[in-house]
């Protein structure tokens, strides 16, 4: 009897997550580092720091400056669909430049030398401080909580970074598509430093950069964004050197997804507003960076925002993606039971927002308690009727007031991103 497709891919997941943890672990028993080749440089694994369905993150040491970065790889053992959605989510991540959003420093496509398919390689910065959700267990193991002050300012940084999606605008005409990719979850740390600040040389040469636009988001100009061709990758163990040509050769989708030729400015300089949705807020996907900013990181379920649903084919698709992709707890109502004829717009993660604001003051999102963790209660159905109270605490109305502002279950009666930050604004001058 075959399997079901969702059962299938979850299996799939699991084999290759034994693979790399044993790979990562035999290097560690052997003393033999597992060595990842990008740009002529090698990269040595030094430990595992997360992993998702298909893949890891690792802490990576460049051999020859002794510098550390995470390097996340995601496996696309279904061939060129999983390479062009994890292309995807680097475009993401190059798409939007803000101080409280990671940046990526280079990314590579390589075939993996077991047989496995391909697997795509993203540097990212190291994040020594963790995330939110490390910060919110400390708390709970130390009998701590955060200051309102110090919670609200974590908050906020948070949703400026989101506005920078939200209001993100791309050239005039660009096609509302509603593409997805492949949830991951690493629990890594990561840690940028802010993108406007002055750059390494080292960095400049190694991690070529996208120019920014003046609406937080990235611009594309052919060849001035990133270096002219896909880098040259090989993945190697003692004694082996596997090089790889780019995979996107005639393939005008990703090259332009490679090089950057999409969601730059039409030639005309003229800009539409285009926002996207993160789709996965939760504290740990809020890193902390070295001096105290919250910096938002994983947009492997990033899409443009608003999603027409004309039938119930597509209802379904979008509650699939939902599931794969968007934490349960964290998850809006509206994509628990899609609707059709209506839009999915960008306040799914306002919703989002509201319980990361409440697992900050509470330790847990408002729809994990005791009777949906403990008493088989359903999560879904607390979730589609806003079934959650404020525990009691010191905290002032109007924080309570702001998270019961963005935990409406009518997606119309969310505030947007810019009301969510002047009332944050407004609470905090309360507490001054």
């Amino acid at each position: 009897m075959a399997l079901p497709p969702q059962l299938m891919h979850t299996l799939e997941g699991l084999k290759y997550q034994v693979k790399d943890a044993f790979w990562a672990l035999s290097s560690c028993v052997c003393q033999q580092s597992a060595k990842v080749k990008i740009n002529g440089r090698t990269f040595k694994i030094i430990r595992v720091l997360g992993e998702g369905g298909f893949s890891f993150v690792y802490l990576a040491q460049d051999e020859h400056s002794g510098r550390q970065f995470a390097l996340k790889k995601i496996r696309c053992p279904s061939g060129q669909e999983d390479v062009r959605q994890a292309m995807r989510e680097v475009e993401a991540y190059r798409r939007f430049k803000h101080p409280n959003i990671i940046h990526i420093m280079d990314s590579a496509v390589v075939q993996d030398p077991n047989g496995d398919g391909q697997v795509v390689y993203l540097f990212l910065p190291l994040y020594k401080r963790g995330n939110l959700q490390d910060a919110i267990n400390a708390n709970s193991i130390n009998n701590t909580h955060f200051s309102e002050t110090e919670m609200l300012q974590y908050f906020k940084g948070t949703c400026e970074a989101l506005r920078a999606m939200h209001n993100y605008h791309g050239p005039v005409g660009t096609k509302m598509d509603a593409f997805s990719s492949r949830s991951t979850q690493p629990t890594s740390r990561h840690a940028p430093s802010a993108p406007n600040s002055p750059r390494h040389s080292e960095d400049d040469e190694m991690f070529p950069q996208p120019e920014g636009d003046g609406e937080g988001g990235y611009s594309y100009h052919g060849a001035s964004s990133t270096s002219s061709r896909a880098p040259l990758v090989s993945q190697n163990g003692p004694g082996e050197d596997h090089e790889h040509e780019p995979l996107f050769d005639g393939d005008e989708e990703l090259e332009r997804l490679q090089h950057g030729g999409a969601n730059g400015h039409a030639a005309s300089g003229q800009t539409e507003l285009v926002p996207y949705a993160h789709r996965d807020l939760k504290p740990g996907n809020v890193m902390i960076s070295d001096d105290g900013r919250p910096i938002l990181m994983d947009f492997g379920s990033t899409i443009k925002a608003r999603v027409k649903i004309e039938n119930r084919s597509q209802a379904l698709l979008q509650q699939d993606i939902a599931a794969e992709q968007s934490t349960m707890s964290y998850r809006a109502p509206e994509l628990f039971d899609v609707k059709t004829g209506i839009t999915i717009t960008e306040a799914v993660d306002i919703w989002s927002l509201g319980c990361l604001l409440y697992a900050l003051a509470y330790s847990h999102s408002p729809f994990e308690n005791t009777q949906t963790t403990e008493q088989g209660g359903s999560i879904a159905m607390a979730v589609m009727n806003a079934q959650y109270k404020h525990p009691a605490s010191a905290y002032s109305q109007g924080l309570k007031d702001l998270i019961d502002s963005m935990l409406k279950v009518k997606p119309e009666s969310r505030p947007d991103i810019h009301e969510v930050l002047r009332m944050t604004d407004r609470v905090l001058q309360s507490l001054r």
